[in-house]
């Protein structure tokens, strides 16, 4: 799974007007017309869209700790929180919200997220069709019953377990954004090289491939392989995993529910890989993350989820009828 941080961002208007201009236009009174809503999942992932976008409205959400962010042309950007209940109740409060009008909106989804290394690389962009829980279900250890397929029996009546996002929607995104210069560096290249067989010397872009949701913290080739299995199973084998994040089945489902999920697009961009190099044990590579901080496909995850969704949503802003 990617990694976090713990950092705050202020949540009164008192405290953050200085730096952001809290309250500026925004009598209180005022309904903002949503264009394009931007979910971030915890403070690193809101920072850029908060330093580098004009905030004209900061409107508090009850039972969100963050305001939703808007400026004047219809974009807006929440904070949801981290993990699935986090997700699913922020969004669900946000969009009901009377302060907000969603009837034109597009949702995107733009965090950060672990990958195989196999699939994906530091800093890449992964636009996802298939949004598949990976915890919902029945998880067997191997040393209870070794002849169950990647320890997991499927839930014989899914609800919440996997979401096919609509394509047209998924492909525009992806068409008008591929292009995006996005970040890397050499501290990441060197962090790559760690992976002769599955990496090579990659340079991070914008794919299509599909995201595992799990409120756990995975990592080794094992568990790797099991997220893969799952995303195939839920998807009929058309969705590749190949990002791991803690939220996006829990937004999806607040959307869905407010009859929103077809105007919806998920980015994810890779932070970390999510099982160690050869010669490294799972526990070292756990012992890395907890001991020596960020990986160095941190700050550029940051960045070109930045970089890539807002590049999205300018192109949806200008596309209402798109879905």
């Amino acid at each position: 799974m990617f990694i976090r941080s713990i950092g705050l961002l202020a949540t009164a208007c008192a405290v953050a007007v200085a730096a952001t201009g809290c309250g500026s236009g925004d009598s209180g009174d005022d309904k903002v017309s949503v264009k394009a809503l931007i979910i971030t999942m915890f403070d690193p992932e809101a920072k850029p869209w908060v330093e580098k976008q004009q905030w004209t409205h900061e409107i508090p959400v009850d039972g969100v700790r963050t305001p939703v962010r808007c400026n004047d042309s219809g974009l807006c950007m929440m904070v949801t929180d981290m993990g699935k209940v986090n997700a699913s109740l922020s969004t669900a409060a946000v969009l009901a919200s009377p302060r907000l009008n969603f009837d034109d909106a597009y949702f995107v989804t733009a965090g950060i997220a672990g990958t195989p290394p196999d699939a994906g690389t530091l800093g890449f962009a992964a636009w996802a069709r298939w949004v598949v829980d990976v915890d919902l279900g029945h998880h067997v250890l191997p040393q209870d019953d070794p002849n169950v397929a990647n320890g997991y029996v499927p839930h014989s009546k899914p609800s919440t377990q996997a979401y096919e996002l609509d394509g047209k929607l998924v492909d525009a995104v992806y068409r008008n954004t591929k292009d995006v210069a996005l970040a890397d560096s050499p501290d990441a290249a060197q962090a790559r090289a760690a992976y002769p067989q599955q990496q090579g010397a990659p340079k991070p872009t914008v794919v299509q491939c599909d995201t595992a949701t799990g409120d756990n913290f995975f990592n080794g080739p094992a568990a790797s392989a099991r997220a893969s299995h799952i995303v195939g199973l839920y998807s009929n084998g058309q969705g590749r995993y190949c990002t791991t994040q803690m939220e996006d089945n829990g937004t999806a489902a607040a959307l869905q529910r407010a009859g929103k999920l077809d105007r919806y697009v998920n980015l994810r961009t890779a932070s970390n890989f999510d099982q160690p190099h050869p010669g490294q044990t799972v526990g070292q590579a756990l012992d890395a993350v907890e001991t020596g901080g960020y990986s160095p496909g941190f700050p550029l995850s940051i960045e070109n989820a930045y970089r890539v969704g807002l590049a999205a949503a300018d192109y949806l802003m200008q596309h209402p009828d798109l879905s």
